[in-house]
C-alpha cells in the first residue's frame, strides 16, 4: 500500500469515529432531563451560578455511575434522632417531627433556602385545682385617718398689672 492509500484509510477511520461519537453523544445520557432542571434553577436560587452548574454536574456524574439513590427518608431520620432522648422528651419530640399530636400543635415555617426551617409546638397543659383551698385571711384593720381641720376662705385674687415692655435696642455702629 501507497502513502496516499494509508492517508485515505486514516481519514475514513478518523471520520467514521467522528460521526460514531456525534450519534452517541446525540442520544441523551440517563439523568440529562435532570441535569436540564438542575441548569435551569441556576442563577435563580440564592447559591451561586458557577457552584450550582458545577453541582449539576457533579450529580450527573454520579447519576451516571449509578451512584445516586432515591431521595432519603428525612421523616424516618428525624424519627431515630427523637429516639435518642431522654424518654420523658421522646414523645415532645416526636409530635414536633409529626406536626403535633394529642395535645400539642406543631407549626412549620420557613424553608433551607430561606435559612432555616422554624418549628414551633405549643403543648397545652391544663393544671389541675388544688384539693383545698386555703381559707382567706382576715383584712388588716384599718386606723381612720386624723381629721383634718377645716378649710379657711382664701381672699380673691387681684388682676395683675402687665409687665412693662424692655427698650428697644439700638443696632452698635
Amino acid at each position: 500500500m501507497n502513502n496516499t492509500t494509508r492517508s485515505i484509510i486514516a481519514a475514513l477511520i478518523a471520520v467514521g469515529g467522528i460521526a460514531a461519537a456525534t450519534t452517541a453523544s446525540a442520544q441523551p445520557r440517563r439523568g440529562d432531563s435532570t441535569y436540564q432542571q438542575e441548569l435551569s434553577v441556576c442563577g435563580r436560587n440564592q447559591q451561586d451560578r458557577a457552584a450550582c452548574i458545577r453541582e449539576a454536574g457533579a450529580a450527573r456524574h454520579e447519576a451516571a455511575r449509578g451512584g445516586l439513590t432515591s431521595a432519603p427518608d428525612y421523616r424516618r431520620n428525624a424519627l431515630a434522632r427523637c429516639s435518642l432522648q431522654p424518654p420523658a422528651d421522646r414523645a415532645d419530640c416526636e409530635a414536633r417531627v409529626l406536626g403535633g399530636s394529642g395535645n400539642t400543635t406543631g407549626n412549620v415555617d420557613g424553608s433551607v433556602m430561606g435559612g432555616g426551617v422554624i418549628r414551633e409546638s405549643v403543648t397545652t397543659v391544663v393544671m389541675p385545682a388544688p384539693a383545698v383551698m386555703p381559707a382567706p385571711e382576715p383584712a388588716p384593720s384599718r386606723v381612720p385617718p386624723p381629721a383634718m381641720a377645716p378649710m379657711t376662705p382664701m381672699a380673691p385674687m387681684q388682676p395683675m398689672a402687665p409687665a412693662p415692655m424692655p427698650a428697644p435696642m439700638t443696632p452698635v455702629r
